[in-house]
């Protein structure tokens, strides 16, 4: 049981994260810098998102009692929100979006681009953050489920810093058509996790 949410949390995160599909992104925004300054905004990106998203699984299901929304709501809620990141990554525009939002980012002269826009909201995104409520959400109070997940949530962290290391490498070596069809497959994947969120949802509105 535990590994199958084990399992679960890892693929439904890193499907959202997405850091090999950032890349591009990743190369745009640190455009110019020496291969060291890139290797420590990568550093800090990750850890900055680890850290979001890590204190998202702590307080997420607090702060959805304090507000006094019930975790089916919030399931069917994150389930379309999820639905609607897939479907922009199959057909294409969250790419096109992300990049857009760099560009923007190098116009403004942004500080430390580490925190935004790697960080902030390009890993630890409204759709990231919500899939990681989710996630804790499923571990209805169980602290070693939720062990797993800080330890999952450090896992997709460590793959952001090591695909953004080997950026250049990874987006050669797939060329623009192999991250195309990359992004394709895994929205498709994103957005059948988002459907199974919402069907969890309505299941337990209608079971009373």
């Amino acid at each position: 049981m535990l590994l199958d949410y084990a399992v679960s949390a890892l693929l439904t995160l890193f499907v959202v994260v997405d850091p090999i599909g950032l890349t591009p992104t990743f190369l745009a925004v640190t455009d110019g810098l020496p291969r060291s300054a890139r290797r420590l905004v990568a550093v800090r990106a990750s850890i900055i998102a680890g850290a979001i998203l890590a204190g998202s699984a702590l307080i997420g299901d607090w702060l959805l009692q304090t507000l006094q929304i019930s975790l089916a709501a919030f399931r069917i809620a994150g389930g379309l929100l999820l639905f609607s990141i897939a479907s922009e990554m199959v057909f294409g525009v969250r790419i096109q979006r992300e990049s857009e939002a760099a560009e923007r980012a190098i116009e403004e002269r942004v500080r430390n681009i580490a925190a935004f826009p790697l960080a902030i909201p390009l890993l630890a995104g409204p759709g990231a953050i919500t899939a990681t409520v989710l996630l804790a959400g499923h571990a209805h109070g169980n602290w070693l489920s939720i062990v797993v997940l800080l330890a999952v949530i450090a896992v997709v962290a460590a793959c952001c810093a090591l695909a953004f290391f080997f950026a250049e490498r990874i987006s050669g070596l797939l060329g623009m058509t192999g991250n195309i069809v990359a992004s394709r497959l895994l929205g498709v994947l994103l957005a059948a996790l988002a459907v199974q969120y919402v069907v969890d949802g309505v299941r337990v509105i209608l079971n009373g």
